[in-house]
């Protein structure tokens, strides 16, 4: 509950005689759009029903008065409640500040674990544009779940296996050189890939070839499998840079290779229950309404559900999960929907309690980023140019910035990840690093702007203001800004129960521009009665802006 509704439920549940519950009281209330009709409004129609009159009847009956209100008064069939401004704001800020950036915690999740599949390359390829949505999407459900009271597991299920390796490794023996993979491991290794494909189109024997050096691999020849392990090590190593930078860590790098070892306790499973069925020499599992689930290939081959099957069954006997999320892009929709189904089949109650998070496309002038022939866009790459131009606007607007690199890296790297995160994640994106870098708009910079400004002023003043007396504002446009910190909690559960760091990506946009509004209209620093009750209020824009940005994985810079 927000901490301003506490008086609202309150004075309705007593209203009321207890004949509505708190609950539903607090899942009825709304913020209107408009300061003039309130700062909540409770609509009466539900209550028709239950007390026998019309909402607009049962609306005036609830008109009264209350020590935290100016005034509560009925308008058709709502009730709306106008608080004492410099009251409510004074608890609101006294709130955040003896919680810090503890506020906005809950304790939905008991300390139970979530798990969340996230991220997910492909071992001796790129970290391309495609690996930053389910990777930043992934990492602030992680922040998002904690702070919701659950212990989050990241998992990493690394692509490290299958027939592409065999090809790979031909290349490599073909064409590569030890020295050159040594130096740039993920450049030299795609390239060769991607000249085996080429090479491939003429000489159709280089697939055999690539099939049998993969039986090899699977088989454990100990030349093929050090150079499998080689280029997976290598692969891991430049991909720590891209997480580095991004400020993402994972509890598990347990790949696809990881369950070479286990998937026929599943297909036993499967065998014993009598799901599996042929179809055209291949072992599948029938699922309602879709494709059937294709466990074993007709040569014995195994497939990625079965894997899938495996991993969520090794995961639930690792972590005893209370959910399960994979954050994973919409095309695999079918895939999880079988895989879900089948463990569900497999009668496994905490089936019910598996995920898939989708999320749409990263485009390039409205159209897929491609990564065919070896046309690939670089998330490094990305972020490096990111991260440069975001110096380059410091050394135009505040060269005499100490720790320059610094707030360039937060910058730069925040943007990329903001301009993702303020969007629904189930909308394509387009991408334009110009938009994402300016200070202006709806954009991380912008954001990040708000924060420091907000530290600059407490700097400014000069003034101790974490432990203030409960002495709020009484402007409106200090009243609409501390309103809105106070619906940070109620934001982030939602975030939370939606799977959206949008939720929280909009509220910080709401938040820097009502601030920035108040900036505006009100001399801060003036001296007069009302200055710490000011201060304080900045120093609540701070926090929460602090941990806004935190949960979608974007550092505050406290001068830009």
């Amino acid at each position: 509950m927000n901490v301003d509704q506490f008086a609202v439920v309150d004075y309705l549940s007593k209203a009321l005689n207890g004949t509505v519950e708190k609950e539903q009281i607090i899942k009825l209330l709304e913020i209107p759009k408009h300061a003039s009709l309130g700062d909540y409004a409770f609509p009466c129609f539900q209550l028709a029903k239950v007390l026998r009159k019309s909402p607009t009847l049962i609306a005036k009956d609830l008109e009264g008065e209350h020590e935290s209100f100016e005034r509560i008064e009925a308008n058709g069939p709502y009730v709306n409640f106008f608080f004492q401004k410099e009251k409510a704001s004074g608890q609101i800020i006294q709130t955040v500040l003896e919680e810090g950036s503890q506020y906005g915690s809950l304790d939905i999740g008991k300390n139970e674990t979530i798990v969340l599949d996230m991220s997910s390359p492909n071992i001796a390829k790129p970290f391309s544009m495609g690996h930053l949505r389910s990777t930043v999407i992934g990492n602030s459900l992680s922040n998002i779940v904690e702070k919701c009271g659950y212990r989050a597991v990241k998992i990493n299920y690394i692509g490290d296996w299958g027939t592409q390796f065999g090809k790979l490794i031909v290349a490599y023996k073909k064409w590569g050189s030890e020295e050159n993979v040594r130096k740039a491991p993920i450049q030299e290794l795609f390239k060769l890939y991607v000249q085996f494909h080429d090479e491939a189109e003429n000489d159709k024997s280089l697939n055999e070839q690539a099939r049998e050096t993969f039986l090899k691999l699977e088989q454990g020849d100990d030349e093929i499998t050090a150079l499998w392990k080689w280029f997976r090590e290598e692969s891991l190593s430049e991909f720590e840079k891209i997480y580095d930078l991004l400020g993402v860590a994972f509890d598990s790098y347990n790949g696809e290779s990881y369950y070479n070892d286990k998937m026929q306790a599943i297909i036993t499973k499967l065998e014993e229950k009598e799901l599996l069925v042929k179809s055209d020499g291949a072992d599948v599992v029938e699922v309602d309404g879709l494709p059937p689930c294709l466990i074993r290939k007709s040569d014995g081959a195994t497939l990625y559900a079965t894997r899938d099957l495996t991993a969520a069954l090794d995961r639930y006997e690792t972590y005893h999960f209370a959910k399960a999320l994979y954050v994973v892009g919409y095309e695999q929709s079918v895939h999880f929907t079988q895989v879900f189904n089948v463990l569900d089949q497999l009668g496994y109650e905490w089936a019910k309690e598996l995920t898939h998070v989708p999320f749409g496309l990263i485009l390039k002038d409205g159209t897929k980023m491609s990564t065919r022939k070896g046309k690939v866009v670089l998330l490094e790459e990305v972020l490096k140019q990111s991260i440069e131009l975001a110096k380059q606007n410091i050394n135009e607007k505040n060269p005499d910035l100490p720790n320059k690199e610094e707030v360039a890296t937060q910058v730069g790297v925040g943007a990329i990840i903001f301009h993702d995160l303020k969007n629904d994640r189930k909308n394509s994106i387009e991408f334009s690093l110009d938009d994402m870098l300016r200070i202006e708009g709806e954009t991380g910079p912008y954001v990040q702007y708000t924060h420091a400004r907000a530290c600059s002023l407490l700097t400014k003043a000069g003034v101790d203001v974490t432990a203030s007396t409960e002495q709020g504002v009484e402007d409106e446009e200090g009243w609409e800004v501390a309103k809105l910190i106070s619906q940070f909690p109620s934001v982030i559960e939602r975030s939370f129960s939606y799977y959206d760091p949008s939720q929280i990506g909009k509220y910080v946009l709401d938040l820097s521009q009502a601030f920035n509004k108040y900036y505006g209209k009100v001399k801060i620093l003036e001296e007069n009665e009302g200055k710490i009750a000011r201060l304080t209020l900045v120093k609540a824009v701070t926090i929460v802006l602090k941990e806004g940005l935190r949960l979608l994985g974007v550092q505050a810079p406290e001068a830009m």
